[in-house]
């Protein structure tokens, strides 16, 4: 399936200008979503410490990067638990083979990242988690109705994983695998996942996950990097935002 790996991950599709999908249609052109997750691993002693997290689990931390339709499009696994999310990102985005983000386009992030050209983030200060609208809240703001359909929208990645780890038992448990063989093993475990995905047109275990997003009982990951930070594409974000805005209380209306 390594060899073959080209067949199984997922190309990036951006949002249409014409796309009616209450989620993604805010946000034209972008490609999906990313995020970082820990997956529990067994390393030799001496290594132990470069794998503990800041839960003190010896763990590899993985990027997954998705699209709107909960397939991975590109994953890097095999850092260590203990290494910063922006060392992962840059691996990735300096690889030969790695993450590409092409000029125009972007990937939905959490507001741990710094909001930057290609990777747009929420408003920090503002709500934003999917829970701060439930109970009847509505956003009062711009910027927090922005924060609203960009958490509705980059739950997909949280999902995701939610779905691999709960699919694949040995992502849930360290194996006893040397750490190559286990991050090879995770990658192929994501592939699969996108196999299954393109096979069955209903997922038995994606109901079962989003009730746990819900409940907030499904562990993610929210220690996240940095990106290199642009004054244009924050003005950009606002503008969107302003966007926004005005055509929801224009549909209001």
């Amino acid at each position: 399936m390594i060899r073959c790996q080209k067949d199984f991950w997922k190309s990036p599709e951006p949002v249409l200008e014409n796309s009616t999908d209450y989620r993604w249609k805010w946000f034209k052109n972008c490609l999906g979503a990313l995020d970082g997750t820990y997956i529990r691993v067994k390393v030799p002693e001496r290594e132990k410490p470069k794998y503990r997290t800041r839960k003190g689990e010896i763990a590899t931390n993985v990027l997954g990067v998705c699209s709107q339709d909960l397939q991975f499009i590109y994953v890097l696994a095999g850092w260590e638990g203990s290494a910063h999310d922006s060392r992962v990102l840059k691996d990735a985005l300096s690889r030969r083979n790695g993450l590409k983000v092409p000029n125009g386009y972007y990937y939905l992030v959490d507001a741990g990242y710094t909001n930057g050209t290609g990777f747009l983030a929420p408003f920090r200060g503002q709500r934003y988690h999917l829970n701060d609208w439930r109970d009847g809240h509505r956003p009062e703001t711009p910027n927090e109705f922005f924060n609203m359909k960009h958490s509705s929208a980059r739950n997909i990645i949280e999902r995701c994983f939610g779905l691999l780890k709960m699919r694949w038992a040995i992502l849930r448990s360290p194996s006893f695998y040397d750490i190559i063989t286990q991050r090879r093993i995770i990658s192929v475990c994501c592939m699969l996942h996108n196999f299954i995905r393109r096979e069955m047109a209903l997922d038995p275990i994606e109901h079962q996950v989003d009730n746990q997003l819900i409940d907030g009982t499904l562990e993610t990951n929210d220690y996240i990097g940095t990106i290199e930070s642009s004054d244009e594409w924050s003005v950009w974000r606002q503008n969107l935002a302003n966007e926004m805005w005005n055509t929801w209380n224009g549909n209001r209306e």
